[in-house]
């Protein structure tokens, strides 16, 4: 059974189980951008990349452009189904998806061999998703904030594509609590691989909130791995992992 990963830096991904391919939160091209305007945040790319091709299925985490990534998701072929959270899913509504799944903490997707539950995420400001991806003897847990839903009972998942970073802002807290929640997931998952998420990727951050964030932890702290067998890895944008066990009866 084999695993394929590719990241694209902040939350972006292309994940492959069972020559299914799923791309996650895309932020591909273009500028990102909140309201009010720049000043607030601005996100640039160093270069675009290209969409890739034959995705299956097109899975959304949250809302936000960061990752319902308006300008990208001009570009992705509008028949691709599109499971998400309701505050993406009503991005993808006004740009034209045909297929649109909601899901809401608690509910499953379902499609041949491909089995999508959405955990409870980050509140930004509404609850926003997670989701336990499986096919086979394969599984991946993905949640781009380090915000853990209580409700997920304790099991072994092979691939965590978690952030292992906290990020604070003055007043608001920690927006991004991955430090703080590696532990919990290490303990609960019981995984093989960690794939840090979310703060990688050659991306350029200005503006007001960008010089008030306060960071805390490292992707290369070797502590944060001291009690679990589990591999952390610092991905390469566009690097293709690959992961790989042996059959079981």
């Amino acid at each position: 059974m084999t695993i394929k990963a590719t990241y694209y830096g902040a939350n972006g991904w292309l994940i492959e189980l069972d020559k299914t391919r799923i791309l996650i939160d895309p932020w591909l091209n273009g500028d990102l951008t909140f309201p009010p305007g720049d000043w607030l945040i601005k996100g640039e790319l160093a270069k675009e990349v290209e969409i890739p091709r034959s995705i299956d299925f097109l899975l959304l985490t949250q809302g936000q452009p960061d990752h319902a990534h308006p300008p990208t998701l001009e570009k992705i072929n509008k028949s691709i189904p599109v499971i998400a959270s309701q505050a993406a899913s009503n991005v993808v509504s006004k740009i034209g998806f045909a297929e649109i799944n909601t899901l809401k903490p608690g509910e499953a997707f379902k499609k041949n061999n491909i089995n999508i539950q959405a955990t409870s995420g980050a509140s930004v400001p509404n609850i926003e998703n997670g989701y336990i991806i499986e096919s086979g003897q394969d599984s991946i847990y993905i949640e781009p904030h380090g915000f853990l839903d209580k409700q997920i009972k304790r099991r072994n998942i092979d691939l965590l594509i978690t952030p292992v970073i906290d990020f604070s802002l003055p007043l608001a807290g920690k927006f991004i609590k991955g430090k703080t929640v590696l532990p919990q997931l290490l303990k609960l998952f019981n995984p093989t691989t960690v794939l840090a998420s979310t703060t990688g990727g050659d991306i350029t951050f200005t503006g007001l909130i960008n010089n008030l964030i306060k960071v805390d932890g490292s992707v290369e702290d070797k502590t944060l791995l001291k009690d679990s067998s589990a591999t952390l890895i610092s991905p390469e944008p566009l690097k293709e992992y690959k992961f790989e066990k042996a059959n079981q009866s």
